[in-house]
């Protein structure tokens, strides 16, 4: 069951790894970054429409409307928005390791609200992810002998909101993946991070490649990721989960480098294999362990 999890967690990081590259067409193809955004969440909202209507799986509690508004605003709006002016600041590679600031937020959250446990695996491995992130974001001005001031302030703060953003994924799914299939959660959570973003984006027209380059990214990392890294939430920890995926910024730097040219110097790579340890680490010390609740035949069937 939890070699399942990790292989849907890691397939989602993958598709996550796209974000970046992606939206970086879009923005090169003229579309604006809170208006990919926009269509992102638009576009992925059709293709879970489709899905909950397909699999009669539309119906939601009204006392759990406001939690999913609320995932809505901070979980889709928030990360969304943040996450791609990000890149547009400092670039895909770098946002997508600030993104990944997520599982210290997670495990604190985690501990709190689900009851998780902290083992000594999971301390170490957070420890890593931090100390990941600081030698890429922080690693180059510092090394370069030109100090904080060199660091693109907004473009780092919109990150690290991402990454707080993010966290809310963890804790919202553990909560309620066991009443709600995936789509019937993003049939209502997407079109409420629609709502709110509305008012921050200029639409225009495009040519016939940036609409192919926006459904790309709707179809492979929102639809499909968030299909997938759900299936695997379901069969593990919160914050094994979000370490896991902590690799998708691994994979966006490769692939920021393939289509952009956007480089790490010495203590990037250092951070990347930080994190590739933290990943690591938690696989091997959740070996023998199930401490995720068995999803639910009739929920599984529908993901």
């Amino acid at each position: 069951m939890q070699v399942r999890g990790y292989l849907f967690v890691l397939c989602a990081a993958a598709l996550w790894a796209l974000i970046g590259p992606l939206s970086k067409q879009a923005i090169a193809f003229g579309v604006a970054p809170l208006e990919a955004a926009f269509w992102r969440s638009a576009l992925g909202w059709s293709l879970f429409a489709a899905h909950a209507l397909a699999t009669r799986s539309w119906k939601l509690q009204r006392a759990d409307a406001p939690a999913v508004a609320a995932f809505g605003v901070f979980g889709v709006a928030t990360l969304f928005g943040a996450y791609i002016l990000s890149i547009h600041y400092v670039g895909a590679a770098l946002a997508s390791v600030l993104l990944y600031t997520a599982p210290a937020w997670v495990a604190v959250l985690a501990w709190l609200m689900l009851g998780e446990s902290m083992t000594g695996s999971k301390v170490l491995a957070l420890c890593m992810t931090l100390l990941g992130v600081a030698c890429v974001s922080l690693g180059p001005s510092l090394l370069s002998g030109q100090g904080l001031g060199a660091v693109n302030l907004p473009g780092i703060l919109l990150g690290l909101l991402s990454g707080l953003s993010y966290a809310t994924y963890y804790i919202f799914g553990k909560r309620y993946l066991g009443r709600y299939a995936t789509p019937t959660l993003f049939l209502y959570a997407l079109p409420v991070g629609c709502l709110c973003l509305l008012p921050f984006v200029s639409f225009s027209s495009h040519t016939w490649q940036a609409w192919l380059t926006l459904a790309a990214l709707a179809l492979t990392t929102t639809y499909g990721a968030y299909s997938v890294y759900y299936a695997g939430l379901r069969r593990l920890e919160a914050t094994r989960t979000a370490i896991v995926a902590s690799l998708e910024p691994v994979l966006a730097a490769a692939l920021a480098y393939v289509w952009w040219d956007e480089r790490f110097d010495i203590s990037g790579y250092i951070g990347s294999a930080l994190i590739l340890g933290a990943v690591a680490c938690t696989i091997l010390g959740s070996s023998g362990k199930s401490a995720a609740t068995e999803p639910d035949p009739a929920i599984e069937a529908s993901t």
